[in-house]
């Protein structure tokens, strides 16, 4: 029966196909996109269970061999069907299905040369890329600009996070992806002169909502972003000039026959495909083959609270004894190792940790010409020639992997550099971690070495600021449904200090609870985590929070949207093998008690973590219903975690 609908709606497909007007549909038939030339241009729209998500919105191209969003002329649509099957560690779910029906709808301008727009569609997803075919003898081209819009009704709300001005912040590092996020705000009111980064949710009232993103961006193109809302539209936008100290082009150099990356939306009626979506990874496919198993898991990392003064010997010890004991697999030795503890010693420091069980990541910074950045080491990753020295070494040394940090710039340059360390380092065995940088767009699978991106407001601000210590459950609340689901996230948390430095007597205090912490462990996914505890954590946090910290994943088999909306509360489900983790947090201001439902286990004793009414974190063991429910009550800035 089901393969017989599909049949009905491919041929409907390829009805369409012969006029300037087509459509594609959803294996499932209720999501639905619409594309046709109006007076010239190409426009688009998409519908779910016949409600209007996209209003007829802008599709086009403008290079410098000519302009392909106006004055354009149908040449021909064809349709197809996809189906693949991938396995994936490293992201929210371990084995994927993809199946999807297409749709490339071919257009030509006033020269004869022709563009193609290739739509995907899936149950709840859409991607779509331009192909641009060799014109002539025209083998290259630049893209100056892309004209694609999104175009929502007039009573959507948004929930993003404003593009970071280029050349400010620290070290004129930005943009890197750090800012904050307003909720259920108004379009027309919540402007910013320099759009959004990706991704963006919409809540398209009562009809559902929609997350935009882009995914499949390599060294052949740039990064791209949403612009500020015009004329009823949020617009791809290229990186502003200023990047990179305003060197190199804001557009992409391709060659022909070439490809932009995927533009992704995912539309649900309710919020469960949001948080659930596969679709930055099914799209695209692996660059290169692993040259070794990589193993991930956790780690210490002595930076986070204990800062600059602990990049020495002795107190990187304290942290790889902090990881034995924890059972983690690693410790992350941050900025000024190279000055304060010196190649030789990193070597004995490294043979320590061996001995210990444990292995070790080292921090580099990026930059050689583009921001001001200062720590140290630097110009060691950003020439081939420096990088593939310096990872000689370090593959020598026994070190594990890299993160990178302050990159500040989307532009096709800067893709470059990501793609240039990614691959060099996975001739020499290294995993790498991006710090102050872009949004991950499909790399999880496109590169077998990357092991995810800062990218958000994470465990550094909760140091350095009051404001994002306030509002670390609001955004912790918003993470799964926008940052952290069309990308890892390499967030540097579960800080169990009271107050968040080595004292840990008194300043920067810390507002969540203990069970706040312990959920985000699992409501933050990435295959290696970094968090944030303390040699003395080890006496003064309660054993069960500790075995808890020893025990928990980095990798999933599978991901459950179970509750929650952005900004207010959500509640995830995660397992590995036959176990479960559901957490959630609440970033309201009062106690909020949910009903859950938890088919996975039903008629069961489980194991929770949660707070008292004075916010003193407990574990104890409950009762699952035989229709799997259960009540939690959530306090402020608190959060649960429920293990079976």
């Amino acid at each position: 029966m089901k393969s017989t609908f599909t049949a009905i709606l491919f041929l409907f497909s390829s009805m369409l196909a012969f006029s300037q007007k087509a459509q594609v549909l959803s294996p499932d038939g209720k999501l639905k996109l619409n594309v046709s030339l109006e007076t010239g241009k190409p426009i688009y729209s998409v519908t779910y269970n016949d409600k209007l998500m996209l209003e007829n919105s802008p599709l086009g191209l403008i290079t410098n061999e000519g302009d392909f969003s106006k004055n354009m002329s149908f040449v021909e649509s064809t349709t197809g069907t996809i189906n693949k099957s991938y396995e994936q560690e490293k992201i929210k779910k371990s084995s994927i299905n993809y199946e999807a029906n297409s749709l490339k709808f071919t257009i030509e301008n006033a020269d004869k040369k022709q563009i193609s727009v290739v739509f995907q569609v899936s149950n709840n997803d859409i991607a779509f890329r331009y192909e641009l075919p060799v014109w002539g003898e025209t083998m290259a081209c630049i893209v100056e600009k892309e004209i694609t819009g999104f175009k929502f009704p007039s009573n959507t709300t948004t929930f993003l996070s404003s593009m970071m001005k280029s050349m400010t912040g620290f070290a004129r590092t930005a943009p890197s992806y750090e800012s904050g996020y307003t909720s259920d705000s108004d379009m027309e009111t919540n402007t910013s002169e320099d759009g959004y980064v990706f991704p963006g949710l919409f809540h398209v009232g009562d009809n559902g909502w929609v997350l935009v993103s882009e995914t499949g961006v390599s060294s052949l193109y740039c990064a791209s972003h949403l612009s500020k809302y015009n004329d009823g539209i949020y617009s791809v936008e290229f990186p502003n000039i200023n990047n990179n100290n305003g060197f190199g082009s804001t557009g992409a150099q391709i060659g022909l026959p070439g490809i932009t990356p995927w533009r992704t939306i995912t539309v649900g009626k309710t919020l469960k495909p949001i948080v659930e979506t596969t679709i930055p990874y099914s799209v695209v496919e692996p660059l290169y083959e692993a040259s070794q198993d990589y193993k991930y898991g956790r780690g210490s990392w002595s930076w986070i609270v204990w800062q600059d003064n602990s990049m020495n010997y002795e107190d990187q010890v304290k942290y790889i004894d902090l990881a034995a004991a924890m059972n983690f697999e690693y410790i992350l030795i941050d900025a000024w190792w190279d000055k304060n503890i010196g190649y030789d010693r990193m070597k004995e420091l490294i043979q320590y940790a061996k001995s210990k069980g444990v292995d070790v990541l080292l921090w580099y910074n990026s930059n050689g010409s583009s921001n001001d950045a200062f720590q140290t080491p630097i110009n060691k990753m950003n020439t081939s020639i420096a990088r593939k020295k310096e990872m000689k070494w370090l593959k020598e040394a026994g070190v594990k992997g890299l993160k990178v940090d302050f990159f500040g710039g989307d532009k096709q340059e800067t893709m470059r550099l990501y793609e240039d360390i990614l691959s060099d380092a996975n001739d020499y065995g290294l995993m790498i971690i991006f710090h102050g940088a872009t949004l991950p767009r499909g790399w999880e699978r496109m590169y077998p070495n990357f092991v995810g991106s800062e990218a958000v407001i994470a465990s550094e601000m909760l140091i350095f600021t009051q404001d994002a210590r306030n509002k670390e459950s609001f955004y912790a609340s918003l993470h799964p449904f926008i940052r952290n689901s069309v990308a890892s996230m390499e967030f540097g948390g579960v800080l169990l200090n009271k107050f968040l430095n080595k004292g840990n007597e008194k300043g920067q205090k810390r507002l969540t609870t203990d069970a706040f912490q312990l959920a985000t462990s699992v409501l933050f996914q990435n295959p290696v985590q970094m968090f944030g505890l303390t040699p003395n954590n080890l006496e003064d946090v309660p054993t069960f929070e500790l075995d808890f910290m020893r025990n928990v994943p980095t990798t999933w088999d599978e991901t459950v949207f179970i509750d929650g909306y952005p900004g207010k509360y959500s509640v995830v489900a995660r397992r590995l093998d036959q176990k479960w983790y559901i957490a959630g947090v609440n970033a309201e201001e009062t106690a909020k008690k949910i009903k859950l439902k938890l088919p996975m286990l039903a008629d069961v004793k489980a194991t929770i973590y949660n707070d008292d009414k004075s916010r003193n974190t407990f574990m104890d063991e409950v009762k699952i219903s035989k229709k799997g429910e259960i009540s939690i009550t959530i306090q402020p800035n608190g959060g649960f975690v429920l293990t079976k």
